[in-house]
């Protein structure tokens, strides 16, 4: 290895973090993997645990010696309080062991900056007015990261998706979408015929990686979207459909059970938890369309990790631990389940 192909990354026990570290070690990368003492990793090739609180520079700087790239995956507990307290430290944290190494410091943002206005079609030029606590705290964050370029000693990327799902639990996905998914049931927080932006993290971390090897060709501080899926809740459904009739979950031709999320009760579990709180406020992201462009990451890296949506959810929900035990219909039933219900919605 030589040391242009050595990264640090920050919480790499995070789903975030996890996708980058395996990411950066299946392309061949030295990869220094930072968690909090007293946690442990999995065993990854050519990775190395750090035990390390995330502000103790000196330690994360004598540890990574070399290391070309640090990538920020920690983050505060989902919370008003936590992001308050706790963003901008972790921010600055990041900053600083990238300015002792002299690297470039990769971020994963979201489409939090938008707001509630935000337009159809996301570029990294589009005007951003957060209309939320979260989103107001994204942009101060990415303007304290860009502040820190200005005098040559590191520089930055952003690099933007949409919501989050894969590389563990803690998602939309699994916390509500798919909860019951055995039992027929899909959950949609939102109505069914309205795009949203989705990244599949093992995606989302090996289009990191792409930026990584053209790190020479970025400006001081730079902004990329990462496209990912644009998908409706229908898209969902059809495809949680397909698997549900290869599991036996349901009678092949027969249709989830498909409900509306509760904000009422939403909002009524938010007066006692804070967690909820913080997820109602974000509620507009299910009924604003919206697709993020990367004209830009596609002209520094040609095009964008991208798995087919069907096996990307085949994998979270193995990974979930949804398709343990196996009862598929064979392949021709399936065909004609599935022309049957192509029928039954036209």
């Amino acid at each position: 290895m030589t040391e242009s192909s050595t990264v640090l990354i920050l919480g790499a026990r995070g789903r975030f973090g996890l996708a980058a570290t395996r990411a950066f070690a299946q392309a061949g990368w030295r990869v220094f993997a930072q968690l909090r003492p007293g946690a442990s990793g999995p065993v990854i090739p050519g990775v190395v645990w750090l035990a390390a609180q995330p502000g103790d520079t000196a330690r994360l700087a004598a540890a990574a010696p070399g290391a070309a790239v640090v990538v920020q995956g920690l983050s505060p507990v989902y919370t008003h309080t936590a992001w308050r307290r706790d963003l901008p430290g972790l921010t600055q944290a990041a900053i600083d062991v990238a300015r002792e190494l002299g690297a470039l410091l990769m971020l994963p943002a979201s489409v939090y900056n938008f707001g509630e206005t935000m337009p159809p079609l996301l570029r990294e030029d589009t005007a951003q007015a957060a209309s939320t606590f979260k989103g107001r705290l994204r942009i101060a964050s990415e303007a304290q990261v860009r502040a820190a370029t200005q005098d040559g000693r590191m520089k930055a990327v952003v690099i933007r998706g949409g919501d989050f799902f894969g590389s563990g639990s803690g998602s939309w996905l699994d916390e509500v979408m798919v909860k019951d998914i055995r039992r027929g049931k899909f959950t949609y927080p939102g109505p069914m015929n309205v795009p949203t932006a989705w990244a599949w993290l093992p995606d989302m971390a090996r289009s990191f990686v792409a930026v990584a090897g053209q790190r020479h060709q970025l400006p001081a501080f730079e902004t990329l979207h990462f496209a990912g899926y644009s998908l409706t809740g229908q898209d969902w459904d059809d495809a949680l459909t397909d698997i549900a009739w290869e599991r036996g979950w349901l009678p092949a031709g027969g249709r989830l059970r498909t409900r509306s999320l509760s904000w009422l009760m939403m909002r009524a579990l938010g007066l006692v938890l804070p967690k909820i709180a913080a997820l109602c406020e974000m509620r507009y992201q299910w009924r604003a369309p919206h697709t993020l462009v990367n004209t830009c990451m596609a002209a520094l890296t040609g095009a964008e990790p991208h798995t087919p949506f069907p096996e990307a959810l085949r994998a979270v929900l193995a990974e979930l631990g949804l398709l343990t035990s196996r009862k598929e219909i064979p392949a021709e039933k399936l065909t004609v389940a599935r022309q049957a219900f192509e029928r039954g919605a036209s």
